[in-house]
């Protein structure tokens, strides 16, 4: 039985979907991108806001969905019940990263007292001084989370095609890549995935130039929002702290549905 903490914060993110509250302004896109069955993998899951999107634009998706938090993820797990999706959504306890194993998740406490989860990140020592250089912290929680590579999830529960990688992991995104290189050489599939510059260079001794390597060097399209318009991009805002971004092959441009992404993969 969950606990009644994990029942408050299901209920306030449970009616906060609901509602369509509190979305990125790139979730609307997202019926752009997805139709029929895709098969997604959803990493840093959080309480399910997005996968539950993914469900309502995709019916027939099939999700799974990767959240590193003890806490949270009990939280996800609560929301996809009572969102009717938890046939859809395969929720799995562990962190990404380019090698399987366990590390550590950083949780900054923000300075209202409340805890940052959505802030936190992956790493193998607890950080000293200043929990994350984009945040004013008051304190940190540190876990121990399990840990492991697109490729070998894909590869030991059968997955054959991913159509969508969505991520968001506060800076571990090359790591991460690098250990879905496999799936991503074979599939081509769509990705939206938010970019962290400062995040990369200081925690993750790595930079939003070698996120980008891994799609445009592969053929990838890159596109993302300024403001209310849709452009293509082939460098990422190093003044924003982070900020998603949309990549697209041109081999699998023809699957995407009727919309502003085929019209400019066409283009």
């Amino acid at each position: 039985m969950p606990s009644i903490r994990v029942l408050g914060h299901a209920f306030r993110a449970w009616r906060r979907n609901k509602r369509w509250a509190k979305h990125e302004p790139e979730t609307p896109y997202l019926a752009d991108l997805l139709a029929g069955s895709p098969m997604c993998l959803h990493v840093g899951a959080r309480d399910g806001r997005h996968a539950y999107v993914v469900t309502q634009v995709a019916p027939a998706a099939q999700i799974h969905a990767f959240e590193p938090s003890a806490f949270t993820f009990e939280v996800l797990k609560v929301c996809l019940a009572w969102h009717g999706i938890a046939g859809q959504v395969t929720p799995v306890h562990a962190a990404v990263s380019d090698k399987a194993g366990q590390l550590l998740l950083v949780t900054p406490k923000k300075t209202s007292g409340r805890m940052g989860r959505a802030f936190a990140y992956v790493a193998s020592e607890a950080p000293v001084g200043q929990v994350r250089p984009d945040l004013e912290d008051s304190g940190v929680e540190i876990q121990p989370t399990p840990v492991v590579t697109l490729d070998g999830y894909c590869e030991s529960h059968g997955l054959k095609r991913i159509d969508f990688i969505r991520m968001d992991i506060e800076g571990g995104e090359q790591r991460a890549l690098k250990g879905a290189e496999r799936l991503i050489d074979r599939d081509r599939p769509h990705v939206q995935i938010e970019i962290h510059p400062v995040m990369l260079e200081t925690r993750f001794e790595s930079s939003a130039e070698a996120v980008l390597d891994v799609f445009l060097s592969r053929g990838y399209r890159m596109f993302a929002l300024n403001g209310d318009r849709l452009e293509e991009r082939t460098t990422v805002d190093t003044d924003l702290p982070w900020k998603d971004y949309f990549f697209f092959h041109p081999s699998r441009a023809s699957e995407l549905p009727d919309g502003v992404f085929k019209a400019r993969m066409a283009a």
